[in-house]
């Protein structure tokens, strides 16, 4: 089979197409035959900056579409042949694919292999930044950073289906302020501006929930932004800045709070949970409340090119990759 993988780290010229044996699915896992695979800033991160890379030679990819190949021992309720979507630790750039049952879901009804390909990681982690962590209630107001890309394509449109009363966006540059309009945001603003935007809008009253993958200061302009009781869940730091801690000076006096989703650390310490909240999200699209945007596929060789549209910050909605030239 071939597979993607890169050797060192670096620029996208570093992924290299590779052949490979097919694996072999142990207890509790199966193998999946790719049809799609999705790509996430991660991947780029794992390439670049050794993200939650192990050892070289590693071969990233998190989410994959296809058919069931084999079975391991002790696998239920999953048989070859069956049209499935998964989330897997890694490993996903590659015609054939090791992942948990755990993380294994029947291809849901109605959508088709391409279209199920962008499900695994935007979904859940939507659902999961405003409902179970976010704890948005009607008539608040959201604010997304990284509105225009796969997560926050989908946020604005659950924003919206859950009352928000406004829905608030922020993208890299304006290019991309069109594509998130279209996706439930009410404003879109651009990243060197939001605070003084979110206090025009807001008449210096501050935004109920704001969800931020960028980290270092955009987060902490994003706390600042914060009305009374308000929150602010943080899920990446795409930004690349050392962490920092937020105490009592900065949360007692208007009762903000500060919170955290990693959709691969939940898929890790509770992968029940995950797997109950995969299956709410899903209903999302499968109900029509969510559209999935698919604005660029790739074949599986040219990864490459895929990191570099993504890297480039110009990309909107969900990017993929599909296992045939």
């Amino acid at each position: 089979m071939r597979a993607i993988e890169f050797q060192k780290y670096g620029g996208p010229e570093v992924l290299k197409v590779v052949q490979a044996e097919p694996p072999s699915p142990g207890p509790g896992h199966v193998t999946i035959d790719t049809a799609y695979v999705g790509v996430n800033f991660a991947d780029l991160k794992a390439r670049a900056e050794g993200y939650r890379v192990a050892a070289l030679p590693f071969r990233p990819g998190l989410e994959v579409s296809g058919r069931i190949r084999a079975v391991g021992h002790g696998v239920e309720g999953l048989r070859p042949g069956q049209e499935v979507v998964a989330l897997v630790n890694s490993g996903a750039y590659a015609e054939v694919v090791v992942a948990e049952t755990a993380t294994v879901f029947p291809l849901p009804e109605g959508l088709d292999l391409r279209t199920a390909a962008a499900l695994p990681t935007v979904l859940p982690t939507a659902h999961a930044l405003l409902h179970e962590v976010g704890r948005l209630r009607a008539g608040e107001s959201v604010l997304v950073h990284g509105a225009a890309g796969g997560v926050g394509t989908v946020a604005g449109q659950l924003a919206r289906a859950a009352g928000a009363g406004a829905v608030y966006g922020v993208v890299s540059s304006k290019a991309k302020a069109g594509h998130a309009l279209k996706h439930g945001y009410d404003e879109v603003f651009t990243a060197d501006t939001f605070a003084d935007d979110v206090r025009r809008v807001t008449h210096g009253s501050g935004i109920d929930l704001v969800l931020d993958p960028v980290g270092g200061d955009t987060l902490r302009r994003g706390l600042d932004a914060l009305a009374v009781f308000g929150r602010l869940v943080s899920f990446g730091n795409a930004g690349g800045a050392e962490p920092w801690q937020v105490g009592q000076p900065e949360l007692y006096g208007r009762g903000r709070s500060v919170a955290g989703f990693s959709i691969l650390a939940l898929a890790q310490s509770a992968p029940e949970a995950l797997r109950s909240l995969a299956e709410r999200a899903f209903r999302t699209v499968v109900d029509g409340t969510v559209a999935l945007p698919i604005t660029a596929e790739f074949a599986l060789s040219d990864a490459a090119e895929a990191h570099r549209l993504m890297g480039g910050r110009t990309s909107t909605g969900k990017l993929l990759l599909r296992a045939t030239d």
